[in-house]
């Protein structure tokens, strides 16, 4: 196997990591928002838990995975690198807000923060739907850049 070879085959590896969270991340937040309305009750509190941390897995990988390697010059396809530089102050913007989001309904918070967790699941909904556009940029520059 060529370098070059090798290291698609690890960007790859490492997109279909992000594809892989990013669909767990979904399916938790399609759980949590059929919650609603939301009551402060263990069963509402345990899959917020779970849907804060599998979005965190799911900003960690786009960021400590994806773009890391993207950064490190492992990646020698300009496209691919134009269109990542391009995205990633805009996926950055989303990961503050996935941060803040992360930070208000932390289990470790105490208090009333479930009587806004309707309007800001929806606005997250949002940002997420963003990000995935987003990244989307860069999966579709992976697949569509020829050999070299």
């Amino acid at each position: 196997m060529t370098a070059a070879n090798k290291v698609r085959v690890e960007s790859r590896q490492k997109m279909d990591s992000l594809l892989g969270a990013r669909k767990e991340t979904l399916s938790l937040y399609s759980e949590l928002a059929a919650l609603r309305p939301f009551q402060e009750e263990e069963g509402v509190a345990v899959v917020l838990q779970e849907f804060c941390e599998t979005l965190m897995d799911y900003t960690a990988s786009a960021h400590f995975q994806l773009y890391r390697f993207l950064e490190d010059g492992s990646e020698r396809r300009q496209n691919v690198r134009s269109v990542a530089e391009k995205i990633y102050p805009n996926i950055s913007m989303t990961t503050e807000q996935f941060l803040d989001f992360n930070d208000k309904y932390d289990a470790e918070r105490k208090g009333d923060h479930f009587t806004s967790l309707d309007n800001d699941l929806s606005n997250l909904g949002e940002i997420l739907a963003d990000r995935i556009l987003y990244e989307d940029q860069v999966i579709s520059a992976f697949q569509i850049t020829p050999s070299s």
